[in-house]
């Protein structure tokens, strides 16, 4: 079912030492996962210093873009849980100087409570 979550668009947790070692190289001396979720080839990672969002491009995936979001230029976000039909949750989060939201689709499996929560412990410090 992992497969198929990612193929049609929904993210599932990442284990933190994972992330922690094979991002190692785009973190700051002394930062620390908190969180991390993967789509497919693309991650949405929660350290204690920034929202770091990779997206893997192209068919090998060899060409990378690493987007770094300081928490405090997060200026509001949302959260929208699963329903009956609708099987997944989705979280958007709006960046100061950006119209469009930050938005990502997580299975039924992820507490999208949980992220919510960490967010708003790491925007509102």
């Amino acid at each position: 079912m992992g497969l198929l979550n990612a193929l049609i668009g929904n993210s599932s947790e990442v284990p933190v030492a994972q992330l922690q070692t094979e991002y190692a190289p785009i973190l700051m001396p002394g930062e620390t996962v908190l969180k991390g979720y993967m789509l497919v080839r693309d991650a949405f990672i929660f350290t204690d210093k920034r929202l770091i969002l990779v997206d893997k491009q192209g068919l090998t995936g060899k060409k990378i873009e690493y987007q770094s979001v300081p928490y405090r230029s997060v200026v509001r976000f949302a959260v929208e849980t699963a329903g009956t039909f609708d099987l997944d949750a989705e979280l958007r989060i709006w960046v100061s100087s950006t119209p469009d939201p930050v938005s990502r689709q997580f299975t039924k499996q992820v507490n999208v409570y949980e992220v919510q929560k960490m967010l708003a412990q790491m925007v509102c410090q």
